[in-house]
């Protein structure tokens, strides 16, 4: 990282984290990434990665689709209500303007990935370069409401979560058996190839002003209901290659951010382990209330794996007794237990500490 970028770090650490009289509002929360965040911008784009029709939100409070790959909320929905807010609302929305833009926004679009070839079979998504260009228009538009320097301290000290990754395996390296990717990279190599690239997305977040940034690693991907489909796993056994990579990506993921916290000088990022978390459930589905942690609770084929969740899919009685509720995404019940792994996890999932004590250390605007 460039010495500039290091002088500035250590300037901002002291304009952010320097007084403790600053009065105490809401924290803003903004959400970067992909389908497991996305609260609904991809309603507002012509698109095929959509989640916007029944069963979709059929848990919502509305019972009506929302727009997220969910029965109801999603991780990101759980994380705002934990911080005391209401679900952050999507950046496209006709709403975001005036004073809900306090309460920060989510950027995320279901089908992105770190590289801007990552899903291009659902053509017009928000790419995560334009995501950051839509953090730039946001910051624009609080400044004109509330002054500039308040516009900074509300980005300052509000929370960034960005989940980013699954989809340059399962929609990109992995989607077809000989993808351009594959061919161009080993599995090691596309790894590293990926996570220099995430390492450059998260120095532009800081440099866009965010000073607590919550990065989510991927999850288990050889477990999820559409993997064991397509691989026609007999007794639901997770695919070794796939888990491999997750794994592969999460530890080089925490390496970077152990280097840009030491870079900067103080802790700024936090990288959560979700494979650890979900694969806790995973592995024991019991013990956390579940009755299956194979099956999809909708969908269709071996393991409901097979297509979309739509109106004319097989689903389940209880959303909350599965760890899935389609193809590739949890219930919200699984979310719930996600959030709270991030809140309170111990290092073997959230390093170098968990949110809920990086967030009492780091006060409110």
């Amino acid at each position: 990282m460039s010495e500039p970028f290091l002088l500035f770090a250590a300037v901002t650490f002291v304009a952010v984290f320097g007084s403790s009289s600053t009065p105490s509002v809401a924290r803003a929360f903004f959400v970067f990434g992909d389908s497991l965040v996305d609260s609904g911008n991809n309603n507002y784009l012509a698109t095929t990665a959509r989640a916007d029709t029944l069963p979709y939100g059929i848990d919502s409070p509305t019972h009506r689709p929302t727009g997220r790959f969910s029965n109801g909320l999603n991780i990101a929905d759980v994380m705002s209500e934990e911080l005391g807010g209401e679900p952050t609302l999507p950046y496209l929305s006709p709403e975001m303007q005036g004073e809900n833009l306090l309460d920060g926004a989510n950027f995320a679009s279901a089908g992105v990935g770190i590289l801007d070839d990552t899903g291009i079979q659902f053509a017009n998504i928000i790419r995560i370069g334009m995501q950051l260009q839509y953090f730039e228009e946001y910051q624009d538009k609080l400044s004109a409401l509330v002054g500039r320097s308040q516009a900074r301290k509300i980005v300052s000290h509000g929370l960034v979560m960005i989940s980013l990754g699954g989809n340059d395996f399962v929609n990109n390296y992995y989607l077809v058996p000989l993808s351009l990717r594959s061919r161009q990279f080993s599995l090691p190599e596309f790894v590293r190839y990926l996570i220099l690239e995430y390492r450059k997305v998260l120095v532009s977040l800081y440099e866009l002003g965010a000073r607590l940034i919550l990065v989510a690693g991927i999850g288990p991907l050889g477990c999820v209901p559409a993997e064991l489909a397509l691989r026609r796993s007999l007794s639901g056994e997770c695919d070794p290659e796939l888990q491999r990579a997750a794994n592969m990506f999460n530890l080089l993921l925490a390496d970077v951010v152990r280097e840009l916290n030491l870079e900067i000088g103080y802790v700024s990022f936090i990288a959560a382990n979700a494979f650890n978390m979900h694969m806790n459930y995973i592995t024991h589905p019991e013990a956390y209330g579940f009755i299956t942690s194979k099956d999809a609770c909708c969908g269709q084929g071996l393991f409901n794996g097979v297509g979309l969740c739509t109106a004319a899919s097989r689903l389940c009685a209880d959303r909350d007794e599965y760890a899935f509720w389609d193809a590739f995404h949890p219930t919200e019940r699984a979310c719930r237990i996600i959030v709270r792994e991030f809140l309170s996890g111990s290092e073997e999932s959230m390093h170098p500490m968990n949110l809920s004590t990086i967030l009492a250390r780091n006060p409110k605007v």
